[in-house]
């Protein structure tokens, strides 16, 4: 999946997101408690859920790997829970200090994707500002027409619908827009299963920061390859804050640029072949 479709793909996850959301709260009724910050912690806890579990499990459905998915996925729903305990409540209690509005209340959703976008960037590829960034203004605009369709709707629950679908359509979208915006460096696969999917590096990029292994193994490789030809862990990436070092670590061997290394730093636009996977290496100065 290319990095433009991954914009397009999170919003329908988040919007998929939304839409549960709208579902089992309406199931469960629209207030949960008399205590507004009590029903907003549970709220937007159960939001947080609904939106973390798609999100979260992002990743592991663009690179074709379920076992990381759902457990991507999982994990993601729980921070997402926690996070969205918080976040809304604490939107809530902005809006009373500030007031404001239709404003307020966006600004307030704003604090909860805030804290969604920091929970996403922990299952996912980004660094943790770049989903708090997305968050914020996914959870800003995507409060303005959740707020506003509620207000103009002559139907509370259809009103509601709709804007929790836009509410996570937005969160999705901007999350994986900052983070292709501002990338700094990633791979693109140009051959194999995967052809046309880009793998976001920035997490990896800071000398002394973690590593990131490319293998065939979804349990131990941060870039999993689904090639039968590529070791469980085939290859590592460094970071060392402007560029990046590829260390072989299979005996089939790892070619750059049509040759075969053992170590090697990383340059724009070089081929990375393992198996019968072919990635092309970008960075952006």
């Amino acid at each position: 999946m290319s990095r433009r479709m991954r914009t397009y793909y999170y919003a329908v996850l988040g919007a998929i997101g939304g839409l549960v959301g709208w579902q089992v709260s309406n199931v469960l009724g629209l207030s949960f408690s008399r205590s507004i910050y009590l029903s907003d912690m549970l709220m937007g806890a159960l939001l947080g859920l609904c939106l973390g579990i798609p999100l979260g499990a992002a990743e592991g459905l663009i690179t074709l790997s379920p076992l990381r998915a759902l457990r991507a996925g999982l994990y993601g729903g729980l921070v997402g829970l926690i996070a969205g305990g918080i976040g809304l409540p604490l939107g809530e209690a902005f809006f009373q200090v500030v007031g404001a509005g239709l404003f307020g209340r966006a600004l307030g959703w704003g604090i909860f994707g805030t804290l969604l976008g920091l929970a996403e960037s922990v299952t996912g590829r980004s660094q943790m500002w770049k989903g708090a960034l997305g968050g914020a203004l996914g959870g800003v605009i995507g409060g303005v027409l959740l707020e506003s369709v509620r207000l103009w709707s002559d139907d509370l629950i259809v009103g509601k619908a709709t804007g929790l679908v836009l509410l996570g359509a937005f969160i999705g979208a901007l999350i994986a827009l900052i983070v292709v915006l501002l990338s700094r460096a990633w791979l693109e696969v140009t051959s194999g299963k995967l052809k046309g999917t880009s793998f976001i590096l920035d997490k990896f990029l800071r000398e002394g920061g973690p590593t990131a292994i490319i293998g065939s193994s979804p349990l131990k490789s941060e870039i999993a390859l689904p090639d039968p030809d590529v070791e469980p862990q085939h290859a590592m990436l460094s970071g060392a804050g402007s560029h990046f070092t590829l260390k072989d670590m299979s005996l089939g061997g790892t070619y750059l640029n049509n040759r075969k290394i053992e170590r090697s730093q990383l340059v724009n636009g070089q081929t990375i072949r393992m198996g019968n996977t072919s990635m092309v290496y970008h960075e952006r100065r």
